[in-house]
């Protein structure tokens, strides 16, 4: 357990440029003591001392404003930055070296039984307020955008952006993919507004032709 912490440590070191020694980091990083509480928790959940594993994550979650189910499985070296706002499901898995940004979720769609949360294979960075939901895994190397939505797998040393994220780059290369063109795309409002003017214009014709129809009778019966 200290070699896993100390792999925690210097991982906040080496990918956070603010962090100065590591009496800093071990009193200041709220993600780092997150994953430290959750080592314990996670130790109690697995021999099935689920009641005090689930105190003491509620603990970390008060204490630190991450919340990590005693269930997850978190690998060495993984960096939780500023950490506010978290959540990592019961059965997700992170590996090593992965780096999550605050607001991050990792999460089920409710849809599943048994294993509902994702995987995150080595090296994995997730951009802050990113949603990763379901029961895929997300490969060594693979980068989620800040505000993404995740709902499918995504390849190894791919780059995914959007709602929903589709992958844009892999190993450096751009990919090209017709369908993430934000710009180019029907406004609903502007279609709506056009629908309602053609009906307005019908209406008003026909209220037009009623009123042909009504003036010709008169004409009629004065005659």
């Amino acid at each position: 357990m200290f070699e896993t912490i100390r792999s925690d440590i210097q991982a906040v070191k080496d990918r956070d440029p603010a962090a100065r020694n590591t009496f800093e980091v071990l009193l200041s990083y709220s993600g780092l003591h997150a994953i430290m509480l959750h080592r314990p928790a996670h130790w109690l959940y697995e021999k099935k001392a689920y009641l005090p594993a689930r105190v003491l994550s509620q603990f970390a979650r008060f204490m630190t404003g991450v919340e990590i189910h005693p269930g997850a499985k978190i690998g060495k070296g993984v960096f939780i930055d500023h950490g506010m706002g978290v959540v990592i499901g019961e059965t997700a898995e992170i590996g090593d070296e992965c780096t999550i940004y605050q607001g991050a979720t990792l999460g089920g769609t409710g849809k599943d039984k048994g294993k509902r949360h994702p995987t995150l294979g080595k090296n994995v960075t997730i951009g802050s307020g990113a949603k990763v939901l379901g029961p895929f895994k997300i490969e060594d190397g693979a980068k989620v955008a800040a505000n993404a939505v995740v709902l499918e797998p995504i390849p190894k040393d791919a780059t995914a952006v959007g709602v929903p994220a589709r992958v844009v780059r892999v190993a450096g290369k751009k990919v090209d993919n017709k369908q993430l063109d934000h710009v180019h795309i029907p406004d609903p409002v502007a279609q709506e507004l056009c629908r309602m003017q053609i009906t307005i214009d019908r209406l008003e014709k026909r209220l037009k032709e009623l009123e042909k129809e009504k003036l010709d009778k008169i004409e009629i019966e004065e005659k």
